[in-house]
């Protein structure tokens, strides 16, 4: 059975960020989004710690009728940079942009096509910043989104580096309770941000903890009332591959 020790992981992703910087961006800064999220807030103390507050820079980009969700609050906790950088105008621009196809307009975008296109937008904006003020971006995504595909590709899931990765959430939250972030902001209700927004385990159909104890252990201590539960994280898993996987590339021999 898999036993995660958060004071030797915290201690070396503190000094794993560490090296990154020395080796990638010495003297550079540390760029990330903060949503007022779990992710966002665990990874920017991390990353205070590591480099100092002084060199981390939290950028709020709340999309249109969204608010902070106590972002700005977190980076004043934090000690922080915090830029306020909406991006409400970008995606309505793009929403509204003439896209014409043999004198015939596309007026109709598919709803998952709009539901990404926010994201997208901050990543943008965050390599526009960060490239502006000498940075790096930090990916904050985690391993129990990315094994099943809660990440939309060139957006959140795009970055420079990422601390969090390879951590699940159950694991992520014991890394804000170890850092001693207030519990509040360590174990809020996760969800995805948009207006009319459900939480995400009400979307999924199955718990984080549920997740978390199938990506360590397998098939492992689960009981009948888990099998429905497990199909489905395992299909998510299969179906979203294609998005951990590098691009394929043609090698010409």
């Amino acid at each position: 059975m898999y036993k995660f020790n958060v004071e030797r992981t915290t201690k070396n992703l503190i000094e794993w960020i560490k090296l990154w910087f020395e080796e990638n961006g010495k003297g550079c800064n540390a760029v990330l989004g903060m949503s007022g999220g779990k992710d966002s807030t665990i990874c920017a103390a991390l990353l205070a710690k590591a480099l100092g507050p002084e060199k981390v820079i939290g950028v709020m980009m709340p999309d249109y009728a969204q608010s902070l969700n106590d972002a700005d609050k977190i980076c004043e906790y934090l000690g922080i940079r915090c830029i306020n950088a909406p991006i409400k105008d970008i995606t309505l621009a793009t929403l509204s942009t003439d896209i014409v196809e043999n004198g015939v307009a596309l007026n109709e975008f598919s709803g998952q096509s709009v539901q990404n296109l926010p994201p997208r937008c901050r990543m943008i904006m965050l390599y526009l910043i960060s490239q502006t003020l000498n940075g790096r971006v930090i990916n904050t995504c985690n391993l129990s989104e990315n094994m099943i595909g809660y990440e939309t590709i060139y957006g959140d899931a795009a970055g420079d580096m990422s601390p969090l990765g390879d951590l699940t959430v159950t694991e992520i939250l014991q890394i804000g309770d170890y850092l001693g972030l207030p519990h509040e902001w360590v174990h809020k209700t996760p969800d995805d941000g948009l207006p009319n927004s459900s939480p995400d385990e009400e979307k999924f159909g199955f718990t984080y903890k549920l997740l978390d104890s199938y990506i360590r252990n397998g098939f492992r201590s689960f009981d009948d009332a888990d099998k429905e539960s497990i199909h489905k994280i395992r299909k998510m898993i299969i179906s979203s591959e294609f998005k951990r996987n590098p691009m394929p590339t043609f090698k010409n021999l």
